[in-house]
């Protein structure tokens, strides 16, 4: 509840998560320690990901949600946590319904940041900083006021969005006991409202939609766009010998002669076990895996002189914006997807 501009909890007994997260086996033992109990409500999109856990499907706060959460929990006494959920909150329900017991834990340093695939984001543009923050839910996407926060240096030797994402879930997992423990105890968080003159907003990704290497980008921009589409997704996808390819274990390699951009793709050395791409500035890429759709690495048919090149409709095509409903992939920049 909000009183005198703080938040607090009289006497936690439930945290409902909403939405879904790889680490729920994590977050149900902290839970338990604390003695609260511990349920999912998700979207049936997202109920796929969910095994050995109990759970309710609903894909909008409706009737039958309200009804349903009435009947088995107190909402007082309820915390309610949406991690990654697809359900749209009405400021009605926000304050009536939910009793503005309902928060959001996001990985960026809030304003700036907000929105959805924010790892690969901060890969593309090299941001180092690591960030839990967790804060309310109001109508506006992730524009709440900011609860509590902490923050760290990404080690150096993480690059890819697996390596990322493992750090920030570690962190992750440590601020959110913290924060349980501290809601448990019935302290008092003093609201902090988001300036509204800074911040930015991320759209979502999808890694089939969004993935195709614009090879007119400089030699930092193509490795930082290439590995936020590395694991856990299937790699930045592009065209060589007019085949589909997705490329992966991709490095910024200096050791060679100056480029034209005229030469950017082009393959200007082979080493069998890796290639020596150019670009269009006096960096070229080191390229590992180069994966066709049966996901081989056909690395080793590939000859000096064939060039990597996305076309034109494709590169179009990945800049325009994609949209998830409770069902899963709803819109590409405004028409339905052909799922």
């Amino acid at each position: 509840m909000i009183s005198k501009n703080s938040f607090f909890i009289k006497n936690i007994k439930n945290i409902i998560f909403i939405g879904y997260h790889e680490k729920f086996i994590e977050l149900k033992k902290i839970c338990n320690q604390n003695n609260i109990n511990f349920f999912i409500i998700t979207s049936s999109d997202q109920s796929k990901y969910l095994k050995n856990f109990e759970y309710k499907v609903f894909n909008k706060v409706d009737k039958k949600f309200k009804i349903y959460v009435k009947k088995n929990y107190d909402i007082d006494n309820t915390l309610f946590v949406s991690l990654g959920s697809r359900l749209i909150f009405k400021e009605k329900d926000i304050k009536n319904y939910f009793k503005n017991n309902l928060i959001n834990f996001h990985a960026t340093r809030l304003p700036y940041d907000s929105g959805g695939a924010s790892t690969s984001w901060k890969i593309m543009k090299n941001d180092r900083i690591d960030n839990q923050l967790v804060h309310l839910i109001d109508q506006g996407i992730d524009t709440g006021p900011i609860l509590q926060t902490a923050n760290s240096v990404i080690p150096k030797e993480y690059q890819t969005p697996r390596e990322i994402d493992e750090f920030s879930m570690s962190n992750f997992l440590i601020f959110f006991e913290l924060f349980i423990k501290k809601i448990k105890k019935k302290k008092k968080f003093k609201l902090i409202n988001q300036p509204k003159y800074i911040g930015n907003y991320n759209p979502r990704l999808n890694s089939n939609v969004n993935s195709w290497v614009d090879w007119t980008m400089s030699s930092y921009e193509l490795v930082n766009f290439i590995n936020a589409f590395e694991d856990p997704y299937d790699g930045a996808q592009t065209k060589i010998n007019n085949i589909d390819v997705r490329i992966k274990k991709v490095q910024l390699h200096g050791g060679e002669i100056s480029n034209h951009p005229y030469m950017s793709g082009i393959i200007s050395r082979h080493d069998k076990e890796w290639i020596i791409v150019s670009t269009k500035d006096k960096n070229m890429l080191i390229i590992e895996e180069v994966l066709n759709k049966k996901k081989e690495n056909i690395i080793n048919k590939l000859k000096p002189g064939d060039r990597f090149i996305s076309p034109v409709k494709m590169i179009f095509k990945s800049k325009q914006r994609v949209k998830y409903s409770s069902k899963g992939l709803k819109r590409i920049n405004g028409r339905k997807s052909k799922k």
